[in-house]
């Protein structure tokens, strides 16, 4: 009888197609096609060392030659550069590919980073209430009455002082991270914090005290669950924030170096030469950039509708 009843059981697979979320995507043909176009680029990114043409990061492969060549599709291009080189030699396609690997990486690890903070301080903020509620948020007011771009300039432009030019190099990637996850969790702190006050009065949190559960158990294991649909939807947007935030350091001098650039890098090398006709150098890494951010603002506006059906405009 058991056995029956496990056969009969639904797959996971069965059960996702069963969900309101399924259903509502697969109805929403701006969310399909935002999805669409952002695993395409994401898996571009990820496969990059396989099906870039060359390697921008090896020296070996440049030639200056071949820098400032037009796109294919103008006059005096080479065949070999789909969207033409940099001022350096290196094909842009497969730049591109790289940068939006480099991109995609710290926007997804700053969000993690922030997110790890900002749900811990807004958990904590939320459920104890009273004093420790008034000294965290107050933290964060005063941290967002800063710009995230100022906070992040300032404390890039110490460390980058603090260290030698080869040093920095090496552990960009990381000290971007941590910078931009540090500006940005006051925003997921403070979200956070309001769907606990939320959910701290429901009867599921009284239930758990009376069965002698303790605060840090039902902070993270009952009152965090049901939170996580709005930590969902504002860690999607937050990570093309974070994106932006990078390429905008990255533009400044700050971010990622030449050797290994991202797209904000090729932006900020073809400023230098946007009025001398090379305009490919920033035009083509700068239309990826917006692709991947409008997409993921997309899908974030898709599931922030989705996950508030008072708000959903989609097909019911």
């Amino acid at each position: 009888m058991n056995q029956k009843k496990i056969s009969n059981a639904p797959s996971r697979w069965q059960r996702i197609k069963q969900s309101d979320l399924f259903y509502y995507f697969s109805r929403d043909k701006v969310a399909i096609v935002s999805s669409v176009v952002f695993l395409i680029l994401a898996t571009l990114a990820i496969l990059s060392p396989l099906i870039a043409p060359f390697d921008p990061y090896d020296l070996r492969q440049l030639n200056l030659m071949d820098s400032e060549l037009p796109p294919v599709w103008i006059e005096d291009s080479d065949p070999r550069f789909l969207f033409g080189t940099d001022d350096q030699g290196r094909d842009l396609w497969s730049t591109i590919l790289y940068g939006m690997r480099v991109s995609l990486l710290i926007g997804i690890f700053a969000v993690l980073f922030q997110g790890t903070i900002g749900i811990t301080i807004g958990l904590v903020s939320g459920y104890m209430g009273g004093k420790v509620d008034s000294i965290l948020m107050r933290i964060a007011d005063v941290q967002l009455s800063f710009s995230t771009l100022m906070v992040a300039i300032i404390v890039l432009a110490i460390v980058k002082s603090a260290f030698d030019g080869e040093t920095y190099s090496s552990w960009a990637m990381v000290i971007l991270i941590l910078v931009i996850g540090l500006s940005e969790w006051p925003q997921i702190a403070r979200t956070v914090r309001s769907s606990v006050l939320a959910e701290k009065e429901k009867e599921y949190v009284d239930a758990a005290h009376v069965m002698g559960f303790g605060s840090i158990r039902i902070m993270f294991k009952h009152i965090l669950h049901n939170c996580l649909s709005t930590i969902f939807v504002i860690s999607t947007v937050q990570i093309a924030n974070a994106i932006i935030t990078e390429a905008a350091l990255s533009f400044l001098g700050l971010g990622m170096p030449v050797t290994e650039p991202s797209l904000g890098s090729l932006i900020s090398i073809g400023k230098e030469y946007l009025f001398s006709g090379s305009w490919w150098i920033t035009l083509i890494p700068g239309l990826f950039l917006i692709i991947i951010v409008i997409t993921i603002n997309l899908i974030g506006d898709f599931l922030r509708d989705v996950y508030n059906p008072k708000l959903y405009k989609g097909d019911l």
